[in-house]
């Protein structure tokens, strides 16, 4: 069993590590080199929970150098998702803040005078993680503290209203204005731009073609007791339909909802392609976390290209341009020729938000699979078109670049984190304070969830003395037991930014291993994240 998140990220295998935390006094020297940690800090620590744990602690002035406290600062820990931090700020630092992504359309044969294309029309992936979703303008993306990509995990979520097909439609409307009436071959998705791959964050597919992220979004609101439940879904189109039984229970009756296969579509590009909600919502339904009034749920698209392609022909033809070819259907690949492709067969294009709004995406919600097409358009730059070499120069900028040593991290599978992302305290330290000098700075501070008001800190210190002043990103990993049925908290962690009483900004990175069983998530690993704040927050007030 494993669960993923914003504030829940998937762990599926670890070594169990044991320490102890040594009490050191309180008496903090703003001017000396490294101080004690507050007696504050080690009595929450040293709580209950924590018996077989193990802290680790950095915290640096960005300013001047000068290290606080440090605390088992040289240990490999379980990053969770604090990984994204090294896959997002380095995709930043290497494409700047501003660098957009774009999705062009080019024809494969001539347009005669009536409108006809006697060929096909091929739109080609680009690594947009939103194209076109969440759009408020040109230059911003919307998110929500609970994100969509959270949904099944965390019981609930908040969608953006912006049209998941937005895009779409747009570079239909190109297509359309650039004198095609007709398509006689077909439509075909390159998504050659790197070489597609799955993560161990849920065996996630990562593709250069997106569309909602390549989810579809359910969402179910009781009606009156006895009667089907209001339903609705999106995107909305003929490569997978969804329909809902679920029924509407009196109040106080449980909330059971479950999504056919499991959430996952796998029948893309086959004629009938549909998905099943079922289950029942009481009146005065009251949504956990978000305390809506309604259940919302994702079915996850197993072959993006294919969905893709299906969709764009449906806009195509809600913009006046016919296509011959039938829309449900695989993604016919083997049509695809030699790229690039004649910068005079180009029909339309769809420029991405800017990078720095994507990255704000990415690291306020914890989003999977942004931070892997980060990794992956960063490995572009130097002609790295596979996971593997992706990493490769990944690790090799983070040495020769960066200055952090090897041995300080190891990121064997994936950017986003979970299972198998290590790294020490002073590993995301020194990426804190070399991106504190980036021309980037103030979008990669900006993207990270602040203590108390956004992202996936949104709640977590709301009352404490730091709240607004702690920018950072959490990174949780959940496993399950020896006996495959309870859960474990293998890691939780916060790496970023405190601006201090005084005006100082500090770098720090705090991370929990091992820290015993789940039984609640929300009030269990809810605990873990107050904690964590109150150090924070600690911190804070100290300097």
């Amino acid at each position: 069993m494993a669960v993923s998140g914003n504030r829940i990220t998937a762990l599926a295998v670890a070594a169990v590590l044991a320490a102890t935390v040594t009490a050191c006094s309180d008496d903090v020297d703003p001017s000396s080199d490294t101080l004690d940690i507050p007696s504050e800090i080690l009595a929450i620590m040293d709580g209950p929970r924590y018996s077989d744990a193990t802290w680790s602690l950095l915290v640096t002035d960005v300013a001047t150098g000068e290290t606080f406290y440090d605390l088992n600062a040289d240990r490999l820990s379980l990053t969770g998702s604090t990984r994204k931090l090294f896959s997002v700020g380095l995709a930043l630092d290497t494409l700047g803040s501003d660098h957009r992504q774009q999705t062009p359309v080019y024809r494969t044969g001539d347009v005669d005078p009536a409108g006809s294309l006697n060929g096909d029309l091929v739109l080609v992936g680009s690594g947009d993680l939103t194209f076109g979703g969440r759009r408020v303008d040109a230059n911003t993306v919307q998110y929500t503290d609970f994100d969509h990509n959270d949904a099944n995990a965390l019981g609930s979520a908040i969608l953006t209203p912006q049209d998941p097909l937005y895009a779409l439609d747009d570079l239909a409307r190109q297509v359309a204005a650039s004198g095609i009436k007709t398509v006689t071959g077909n439509v075909v998705v390159d998504d050659r731009l790197f070489e597609p791959y799955r993560v161990p964050n849920g065996n996630l597919l990562i593709t250069p073609m997106v569309v909602n992220e390549n989810m579809v979004d359910v969402t179910a609101t009781p009606t009156e007791p006895g009667r089907r439940a209001a339903f609705e879904y999106r995107p909305r189109t003929g490569a997978f339909t969804v329909d809902s039984t679920v029924d509407t229970g009196s109040a106080g009756t449980a909330a059971d909802v479950d999504l056919s296969g499991g959430g996952l579509i796998e029948c893309v590009g086959t004629p009938g392609c549909a998905g099943t909600v079922t289950g029942t919502l009481p009146v005065g339904y009251d949504a956990p976390l978000t305390h809506s009034g309604s259940f919302v749920g994702t079915f996850r698209v197993d072959d993006p290209s294919s969905f893709a392609r299906i969709a764009f022909i449906e806009a195509l033809q809600r913009n006046g341009v016919a296509v011959t070819a039938p829309a449900v259907g695989v993604n016919p690949s083997g049509l695809l020729g030699a790229a690039p492709y004649p910068d005079e067969t180009r029909v339309a294009a769809y420029a991405s938000a800017p990078l720095g709004q994507q990255a704000n995406l990415v690291l306020k919600v914890s989003l999977n699979l942004g931070a892997n097409l980060c990794l992956s358009l960063f490995g572009l730059e130097s002609g790295a078109r596979t996971i593997d070499t992706a990493l490769a120069a990944e690790r090799k900028t983070l040495m020769d670049k960066f200055g952090i040593a090897g041995a300080d991290f190891d990121f064997p599978t994936n950017g986003s984190g979970t299972p198998d992302s290590q790294a020490t305290p002073r590993a995301l330290v020194q990426l804190l304070d070399k991106m504190a000098d980036s021309p980037v700075s103030s979008t990669f501070r900006a993207a990270l969830p602040v203590l108390g008001e956004n992202g996936s800190l949104a709640t977590s210190g709301t009352t404490l003395p730091g709240k607004g002043h702690v920018s950072a990103k959490p990174g949780t990993t959940i496993m399950a037991g020896a006996d495959g049925k309870t859960l474990e908290l293998k890691a939780q962690n916060l790496a970023g930014y405190i601006e201090t009483k005084s005006g100082r900004t500090l770098a720090y990175a705090l991370m929990l291993n091992d820290a015993g069983p789940v039984t609640d998530i929300a009030a269990d690993v809810g605990a873990v994240f107050e904690d964590e704040a109150r150090i924070s927050s600690i911190i804070y007030e100290k300097f």
